[in-house]
């Protein structure tokens, strides 16, 4: 499994990686532009991510204007649904708005209300289908 996290926190990026490393290759970004960057350039090299685990409120570009650039890239190099990558937004705000925007707007899979506990994200990802076993 491949993944992108992206959140503008060191630590809650650190905090993603320690519990994801274990079973999946794991990117980080800092930024929307950085994820999109990286995102466009494992499509274009047919490695595309897996999941992307994606913070709402970060500066410049946004969680909401990130998620919807992923979706135009995935529309641009056919891969749409199911084929389309999994996004589970992770974010501080327990917000109705932004869960409908997240989940309506941008097509993510899952809404996931910070602090990530390991069993938390863990159990989100066999809700969303993954196997969950460490990488070879």
């Amino acid at each position: 499994m491949r993944v992108l996290i992206v959140d503008d926190d060191f630590y809650c990026r650190s905090m993603i990686h320690e519990i994801l490393h274990p079973y999946a290759y794991c990117d980080m970004a800092a930024n929307g532009e950085e994820a999109v960057d990286a995102f466009r350039r494992a499509a274009e090299a047919k490695k595309p991510y897996d999941l992307v685990c994606l913070d709402l409120v970060m500066p410049d570009m946004d969680g909401q204007q990130t998620l919807q650039e992923i979706r135009s890239i995935e529309k641009e190099l056919v891969r749409q649904p199911p084929l389309e990558t999994k996004v589970i937004v992770t974010s501080m705000l327990d917000d109705r708005k932004e869960t409908h925007d997240a989940f309506f707007l941008g097509g993510a899979a899952s809404y996931l209300v910070k602090p990530i506990t390991e069993d938390k994200l863990l159990a989100e990802l066999r809700n969303l289908g993954f196997s969950i076993r460490t990488k070879d």
